[in-house]
This record gives structure tokens, C-alpha cells and sequence, in this order.
């Protein structure tokens, strides 16, 4: 796999995002990062761009898939429940981050965390997408979150 890297300024986008655009659209692409960098004037979006050699379909991406799942069907009423509270604290987290949802954790990694009831940094580190970066981001706060979420289920089940 490749990876280069293109810079977006924000004042003056127009040539960088025609090179990143025809960049893209002749290319095996498996995955984007990008990054928004404040600096005043010279702010900028940074892309490192995931791609391969070869024939197959010029843009892939895992988060844009046809295919929706419908974890109310998957999940059992309990863990849909977990999940559906997980959904609520990761809106919220990417709203302070000023980011979008799936940039914390997409919905099949928080079906993951429910269903393989994760308690600590390494099983986190497990499911598929959640790598170092995620981890040190939003580890802590999704395994404090689990536990809140688990501990207020607990105490709902003992007062009845």
C-alpha cells in the first residue's frame, strides 16, 4: 500500500482539491485520514491517502457501503438498548470534537463493544478499525461511558 499526503488551505482551495480530486479518481483508494489543522490564516486540511496498484474499483470505501444493518434485529433487546445509549454518547463526543460520528466509532464498532462487552483498552484495540489513535482518543471515555451505561442497568434491575 501507498500513502501520500495532500494539503487542502482553507483560504484558497480551489487547485489543491482539483489535484486531490484527480488524484482520487484514478487510483485503488482503501482509506482516507484526514485532519484539519487550525493556524489562522494558514490553516489547512491535511489527507493521507491509503492506496494500491492494480485493477479493481477505483474507490472503496467501508463506510459508505450499501448495506445497512439493523442492529434493533441483531442485537438482543438488552444490548440494543447499551448500543442505542453508546449512539447518544458518541453524538455527543462528536459534537464537542466538532467531527462527525463514524469519525469516533462507526455503528458496527459499538455493536462490537456491546456485544463483546468490552472493559479495557486492549479488547478495545481488537475490534477491527479501532486502532492506537482511537484508543488513546476516545478509549478511556467509551470505557467509562460502558461502564456508567452497564452500572445504571444494574441498579435499574435491583430496584425491581
Amino acid at each position: 500500500m501507498k500513502y501520500p499526503f495532500f494539503t487542502i488551505p482553507a483560504l484558497n482551495p480551489v487547485a489543491a482539491q482539483s489535484e486531490l480530486n484527480g488524484f482520487l479518481s484514478q487510483k485503488r483508494i482503501c482509506h482516507v485520514d484526514r485532519e484539519f489543522v487550525a493556524a489562522g490564516e494558514g490553516s489547512f486540511w491535511s489527507f493521507c491517502i491509503g492506496w494500491l496498484d492494480g485493477q479493481g474499483p477505483l474507490l472503496t470505501n467501508p463506510t459508505s457501503s450499501n448495506k445497512r444493518v439493523d442492529y434493533k434485529e441483531v442485537l438482543n433487546e438488552e444490548d440494543f438498548a447499551f448500543y442505542t445509549q453508546l449512539r447518544e454518547w458518541r453524538k455527543s463526543i462528536a459534537q464537542r470534537d466538532g467531527t462527525r460520528p463514524y469519525n469516533v466509532f462507526t455503528n458496527e464498532q459499538l455493536a462490537a463493544i456491546v456485544q463483546q462487552k468490552i472493559n479495557n483498552r486492549s479488547a478495545l484495540r481488537s475490534i477491527e478499525g479501532i486502532g492506537h489513535t482511537r484508543v488513546e482518543k476516545y478509549g478511556e471515555a467509551v470505557l467509562v461511558e460502558c461502564k456508567r451505561i452497564l452500572q445504571a442497568g444494574s441498579d435499574e434491575a435491583n430496584a425491581n
